[in-house]
């Protein structure tokens, strides 16, 4: 190689690098480790970290839930994992029969008739939504409940901050913790009314009564869900009114992961499917008879349509939703139902158990699901590092990270992974 560029040596490679800008030591690097010595290594290295390790109460959008093995087992197997992206027609018969099965499942749990092929996660699925409204009703306002996730309205801001269209914010009650009445907000250039149920304190909305506010106004109704798990136990938000349903499929037999990747869930009305972003894999049959899958909508369009496509950001997340895939055929209806009822009933006794403590209170009273507010006597934040610390467990999460004005507010999650012996060893935490 270094004769066909005309050089004598790899030095020579670096000539245009002047003298004394060069590396002239070694580089500070461990010498080569066995296979052996490197594995015990990263044994050492995860030992550190301890917080994996630690009793969890940790939600807001992310939720630890046990994944059968065969979940890991299959996506594992080469054909799925290393298949070709899903974006073109060649894609292969097994990939898009699973992807249709996904979209199915995903109908059967929204209560919606079309679901597309994922989303990247369940932020930019909200996002994605928020656009197709306003494609659907050719109205530029937006009306957000106060209660979505933060994260989820920062990603939704950026989509629609210089698209032409105006984000309102509709007010918390705060007794309940649901949206508060949102018909003085709602008028005649109203898009879309977006709410999350259960929403980012836990709370479970009244879906139907903000269906009908909506709709009464000529508005859509986008239901945001971060724990799907709820889908299994609550009426489905298609049932309740919703025209376009958004979730995180992370709970679906996907791990923590320090974030990523997830993916998204997106569901809509039969008669919005040419709108919705994405792809959609449909069936169909041959002159035989035979049966076949194929992608029925792709909008793959940006070269042509430009600034009327509606292709999202990436492909769909394919592997992951695989993994969805296998676990919601794994657990089964009620398999579903199972965990979904051991979350809200370890979630009552937990939040009972801590509403006793002197000094703390459980400040909502709207029905919750897995996830609920606590009100504590001290700051939050140095009262969960004291957990940490002291009993090795993850409390929750400080609501002032998000809300400067909830100082001595924390978030709380409880699923069929904590036992009563954690959920007693938190609230004696909490106690001492």
């Amino acid at each position: 190689m270094l004769q066909h560029v005309g050089l004598n040596s790899a030095d020579e490679l670096f000539d245009s690098i002047p003298q004394e800008l060069r590396l002239t030591r070694n580089l500070n690097t461990p010498s080569a480790l066995s296979e052996i010595e490197l594995l015990a290594g990263f044994d050492k290295l995860a030992e550190q970290n301890r917080a994996a390790k630690r009793t969890s109460f940790l939600g807001a959008g992310a939720y630890q839930h046990y994944i059968p093995t065969v979940v890991d087992h299959i996506i594992s197997r080469s054909e799925f994992f290393t298949a070709y992206t899903p974006y073109q027609p060649e894609i292969s018969q097994g990939t898009l029969q699973a992807i249709f099965e996904f979209q199915t499942l995903v109908c059967q749990l929204t209560g919606l008739e079309v679901a597309n092929a994922s989303m990247y996660d369940g932020s930019t699925a909200l996002a994605e939504a928020v656009l197709m409204a306003e494609r659907v009703t050719k109205r530029t306002k937006v009306i957000a409940c106060g209660a979505i996730h933060p994260e989820y309205l920062d990603v939704v801001t950026t989509y629609v901050q210089h698209a032409g269209i105006e984000l309102a914010r509709a007010e918390l009650d705060s007794v309940t913790g649901q949206t508060s009445d949102v018909a003085d907000l709602i008028d005649d250039n109203t898009a879309a009314l977006v709410v999350q149920s259960p929403n980012f304190f836990g709370c479970i909305e009244d879906v139907a009564a903000l269906a009908e506010q909506a709709h009464a106004a000529g508005a859509l109704l986008i239901v945001a869900v971060t724990e799907a798990i709820s889908l299994a136990l609550l009426r489905s938000p298609g049932a309740c009114g919703a025209d376009i349903v958004v979730a995180e499929g992370q709970s679906f037999g996907v791990p923590l992961s320090f974030g990523g990747p997830y993916v998204g869930l997106f569901a809509t009305r039969e008669k919005y499917a040419r709108q919705i972003p994405g792809r959609l894999v449909g069936e169909a049959y041959d002159k035989q008879g035979r049966r076949g899958f194929v992608l029925t909508l792709a909008t793959r369009e940006q070269h042509i349509r430009r600034e009327k496509a509606t292709s999202n950001i990436c492909t769909n997340e394919g592997l992951i939703a695989l993994a969805a895939t296998v676990y919601l055929e794994t657990m089964g209806r009620r398999g579903l139902q199972e965990v979904a009822q051991q979350c809200a009933q370890k979630t009552a006794y937990a939040a009972k158990q801590i509403a006793a403590l002197e000094g703390f209170s459980v400040p909502f009273s709207a029905p919750r699901f897995n996830e609920f507010v606590v009100r504590a006597p001290q700051p939050a934040k140095e009262l969960l590092a004291r957990l940490a610390s002291e009993r090795n467990i993850t409390g929750g999460l400080p609501l002032s990270r998000y809300f400067k004005d909830r100082p001595n507010e924390f978030l709380v999650c409880v699923t069929e992974m904590n036992s009563r012996a954690d959920i007693d060893a938190l609230v004696e935490g909490l106690r001492s």
